[in-house]
């Protein structure tokens, strides 16, 4: 991975067909996806199970890109090493996960792959703030964590703060929740510059019929930059 604070779409796989994978994530990078966003939940520190490691590891041969996973789980450290074996470029733990988030994220980048932090919508910017020597990456919430299709909690004032933060760091901030054409210019002012969306990219298409993929792709890119314009 190259840093570069261009925007960056990442379609999560929560919201493609759980029975084609491999396929789905094939289709949304041949229609402009940047990276794979995959939801890890445990029915433990979020309200739903999704996927482990061996799914991680069944559809890394697909992707060519980067494959960004998130980690809703508790406790993280436990599983760090079966990630990076199942092929995670990016590897995020919640900073609520746990009492130790920077011996996390040091296990994280000491077994090879990059290392994130997510904040839930209820903690402040300030939680991360000795963390931003430690992190390639800040995942910032903008629903709940555990389901995919929630309504956008509006968290420009703390993307703002923790771009103020980052300064010239090679530090992502990634917004997971609720991003469309209509709110990603709201977080890409705010600061952002990966973008994490399920539904917004996966409706209306499939496997054999992908281009509205690519639709969905394009039109939430062309309405971050154009806050730039």
């Amino acid at each position: 991975m190259t840093f570069d604070r261009t925007i960056k779409i990442a379609p999560s796989i929560l919201a493609a067909d759980f029975a084609n994978f491999g396929a789905e994530c094939a289709a949304v990078e041949a229609q402009g996806a940047d990276w794979i966003h995959v939801d890890v939940m445990d029915g433990h520190f979020v309200p739903n199970i999704t996927f482990g490691p061996a799914t991680c590891a069944a559809i890394r041969p697909h992707i060519k890109g980067v494959m960004d996973v998130h980690l809703m789980i508790a406790p993280v450290d436990p599983y760090i090493d079966a990630f990076a074996q199942a092929g995670a470029d990016v590897l995020t733990a919640h900073v609520e996960a746990g009492p130790h988030i920077h011996r996390t994220l040091q296990a994280i980048r000491a077994a090879g792959m990059k290392a994130g932090v997510a904040l839930n919508p209820g903690t402040p910017a300030e939680a991360v703030s000795e963390l931003m020597d430690m992190v390639d990456l800040i995942c910032v919430m903008t629903v709940n964590p555990g389901f995919g299709g929630q309504k956008f909690i509006d968290m420009s004032t703390k993307i703002t703060a923790l771009r103020n933060m980052i300064g010239d760091r090679p530090v992502h901030i990634e917004i997971d929740g609720g991003v469309d054409p209509n709110t990603a210019p709201v977080v890409a002012k705010a600061g952002a510059d990966v973008l994490v969306a399920g539904s917004a990219v996966f409706r209306g298409g499939s496997v054999s019929d992908p281009a509205p993929y690519g639709d969905n792709i394009r039109a939430i890119r062309a309405a971050a930059e154009g806050v730039w314009a």
